[in-house]
């Protein structure tokens, strides 16, 4: 081809498309389904792979005593007196004198309370006489019989010598068998006079009323002006005037099931708590065992004596009784944290348990470090950063860790 030619455009070129006067078209985008189809999936993963809160049941730290680990039988009972007094008195009249009121503590022989003895001393005075009167004849009935004698050995011996007959002599013995009945008769009367005033200086004593031994009033069960017959029953009368009670004698009196007799014996050890006194624990052993049935209630009486008394305590208060394998210390009786056996974690040779906690609305399980100690039956002692009352996992799963989701089991 020469240079003066022009090369012509070729049939290809003829086909180029003049976008210039078509309207731009926009694809429609088909991102969207793809888009919420990853959203689920990224939500399905983060379910499955997010921690699922474990199904667990609780428990909780508890205050235990040791000793009860050694409890063979437990009985309730009440606190008694086993020296105790309704006083009265043997004699009748007024009250008019009350020298105690409940509470009081009192010593053998000590004046409680007095009756009106005013006719009982009017009759005293009266006996007295009687007494003197009694005593004056007797003197004066002595010396007939000590005269009556003399003339008795007299008259015998003026017969020894003739002077007077036998039938003198009789007359005269006959006055001084007479005197010496009279003066037998004198000593009797004077006897029953003394009796009298005895008699009635005792019913001047019954008017007082005395503390039979040492103790506490209990019951004031008249007031001054009382009228006070012996132990009556007569309406408007009263019989015991106070009621008091040995302290020194206190024991508890409490009812074990026939079945369980077996159980207790005396001297054996046992544990007292009183219900008005729940924080102590008093020792005790057993001192007696009543040898009959109750019908009614299929029981047997223990009497279970303290090893020492409290002041404290006091008469029908209620008490619940532990009787004992063992003997116990003092160390057996002082309260510990405990929690069950089945809530400890034992990892190479250290123990934990699962405290429940709130963390941001949610429950987690939070491991607690602890050191064992005595067993108590199903429980164990643990020392640790733990008090009483804290919920714990009651039986950890398996692969649980530190600050795990938990939730708990409603049944």
């Amino acid at each position: 081809m020469s240079s003066s030619e022009v090369p012509q455009p070729s049939a290809l070129s003829k086909l180029k498309i003049d976008r210039s006067a078509q309207a731009p078209v926009r694809k429609k985008s088909n991102l969207t389904p793809w888009v919420l189809v990853g959203a689920l999936a990224l939500g399905a993963g983060a379910y499955v792979w997010m921690p699922r809160a474990t199904e667990v049941n609780t428990t909780s730290v508890v205050l235990s005593t040791p000793s009860q680990q050694y409890v063979q039988l437990t009985a309730s009972g009440y606190v008694v007196a086993q020296r105790r007094s309704a006083v009265a008195s043997k004699a009748s009249g007024r009250l008019i004198e009350l020298n105690v009121r409940e509470g009081s503590k009192v010593k053998r022989g000590e004046l409680l309370a007095r009756l009106d003895g005013s006719d009982i001393q009017a009759a005293i005075l009266g006996a007295e006489a009687a007494v003197l009167q009694a005593e004056a004849n007797h003197k004066q009935l002595w010396v007939q019989l000590i005269n009556a004698r003399a003339e008795t050995a007299r008259a015998r011996s003026l017969e020894g010598q003739g002077f007077i007959s036998p039938q003198m002599v009789d007359t005269t013995v006959s006055k001084n068998k007479a005197a010496f009945a009279a003066a037998a008769a004198g000593q009797a009367a004077l006897e029953q006079a003394r009796a009298q005033l005895k008699a009635q200086k005792v019913a001047l004593d019954y008017t007082e009323i005395r503390a039979p031994f040492d103790g506490v009033v209990l019951v004031k069960n008249a007031n001054v002006g009382d009228i006070i017959t012996p132990m009556s029953s007569a309406a408007g009368a009263q019989g015991a005037v106070v009621t008091m009670a040995d302290m020194s004698t206190l024991e508890v009196e409490a009812d074990v099931s026939e079945g369980n007799l077996s159980k207790a014996q005396v001297g054996q050890p046992v544990e007292i708590v009183l219900d008005a006194l729940p924080g102590m624990r008093f020792k005790g052993r057993v001192s007696g065992i009543v040898p009959t049935v109750d019908r009614a209630k299929a029981t047997v009486m223990t009497k279970i004596r303290f090893e020492q008394l409290d002041a404290r305590i006091l008469p029908e208060m209620s008490a619940k009784v532990s009787f004992l394998s063992q003997d116990i210390s003092a160390a057996d009786q002082k309260t510990v944290l405990a929690v069950p056996d089945h809530a400890i974690v034992t990892d190479q040779g250290k123990s934990h348990v699962y405290r429940l906690a709130t963390v941001k609305g949610k429950e987690v399980a939070q491991s607690v470090p602890v050191t064992l100690g005595r067993q108590l039956g199903e429980l164990r002692e643990i020392t640790g950063e733990l008090k009483q009352g804290d919920k714990l996992v009651g039986t950890p799963p398996a692969g649980m860790s530190d600050g795990a989701r938990v939730r708990l089991a409603t049944s």
